[in-house]
C-alpha cells in the first residue's frame, strides 16, 4: 500500500475508501511521525516568543504572509502584522536551524476576566451556535483562542500560494536537502502541538480556532479531533468555530504522534 500521510498544504483530509484502509493509513502516518519525532529536532526546532526580539520576528513573519502573501491585512511601512490581542497571546513558532530562519508560527490567545472577549467573540459573535460549548460558559483562566497561524512560501509549493489554511503539507523542492523535505509537511502540525503544550502548562484547557473545516478534518486524521460548534462563516475564506479540549487530546493521538508532541513540550520547556 501507498504510504499516506497528512497534506496541510492542500487543507485536505486524508481520504480512505473504507475504515479498514482508513486505520491502516493512520497507522502508517503513525508510524511515520515517530521517525520524525527521532531526528525533527535536527532541523526545526519549536521555540516561545518570550523576548520583545523573538516577538518582532514572529510579526514580521507575520506580515510576510498575511500581508504580502496572502493579502489578508492592508500593508504597512512598519513591516510588522500586530494587533491588540497580541498583548495577552503566548506566542510559538518554529524554527529552521540550518537557515536560521522561521518556518512558522501560531499564537494563543488568553483572558483574564469575563470583559476581555477572544477574537471570534469580538468578529464573530454569531458564529457559535452550540449553546453548550461556548467561551463564556467556562472560566476565563481557562479558555484560550488559536490564531495567526503562518507558514511563509519558502515552505510551500508555488500552488497553493494563496491558500487560506496558511498551513502546509509541500515545499519548495530545490531549496531544501531530501532529508529536510520529510520534514517540512509537519510543520503545521507541530505548531498546533506547540498550542497544546502551552495549554497544558497554562492549563488553559478549553481551546477554541476559527478555521477551514477542510483543516480541522486534516487535523483530525492525526488524532486532533476538533468538534465544529457552528456552521462556516466568510472570515478570510470560508472558516467554522472548533473546539476542543486539551486534555483529550494526548488521550487521542497515536503513539507516533505522542512521541513527537512529547519531543515538542521538552523543547519548548527546556
Amino acid at each position: 500500500m501507498k504510504q499516506l500521510k497528512p497534506n496541510l498544504a492542500e487543507n485536505t483530509a486524508v481520504v480512505a475508501p473504507n475504515p479498514i484502509a482508513k486505520k491502516s493509513a493512520a497507522a502508517l502516518a503513525s508510524e511515520e511521525a515517530e521517525n520524525i519525532a527521532k531526528h525533527f529536532s535536527s532541523y526545526l526546532k519549536p521555540q516561545l516568543a518570550w523576548s520583545p526580539q523573538l516577538k518582532q520576528q514572529v510579526y514580521r513573519l507575520r506580515y510576510q504572509v498575511y500581508c504580502e502573501e496572502l493579502h489578508f491585512e492592508e500593508i504597512n511601512h512598519d513591516h510588522i502584522e500586530q494587533d491588540e490581542f497580541d498583548l495577552r497571546a503566548i506566542h510559538c513558532f518554529i524554527r529552521h536551524l540550518s537557515s536560521d530562519t522561521l518556518a512558522g508560527t501560531l499564537r494563543l490567545i488568553t483572558t483574564r476576566n469575563e470583559d476581555e472577549l477572544l477574537p471570534m467573540e469580538k468578529f464573530c459573535p454569531d458564529a457559535i451556535t452550540d449553546e453548550k460549548i461556548r467561551p463564556r460558559n467556562f472560566l476565563p483562566h481557562q479558555i484560550c483562542e488559536l490564531s495567526r497561524l503562518a507558514v511563509p512560501l519558502a515552505f510551500r509549493k508555488r500552488q497553493v500560494d494563496q491558500f487560506t489554511g496558511g498551513a502546509t503539507g509541500a515545499i519548495n523542492e530545490q531549496a531544501f536537502s531530501t532529508q529536510e523535505l520529510r520534514f517540512f509537511p509537519y510543520i503545521a502540525i507541530c505548531l498546533y502541538m506547540s498550542a497544546v503544550a502551552m495549554c497544558y502548562k497554562t492549563r488553559r484547557v478549553h481551546i477554541f480556532v476559527m478555521m477551514e473545516p477542510r483543516l480541522a478534518r486534516s487535523l483530525n486524521f492525526v488524532g486532533i479531533k476538533f468538534t465544529q460548534i457552528g456552521e462556516p462563516i466568510e472570515y478570510h475564506g470560508k472558516r467554522a468555530p472548533f473546539y476542543i479540549d486539551a486534555r483529550e487530546v494526548r488521550k487521542t493521538l497515536s503513539t507516533g504522534y505522542r512521541k513527537l508532541l512529547s519531543m515538542i513540550e521538552k523543547e519548548l520547556f527546556r
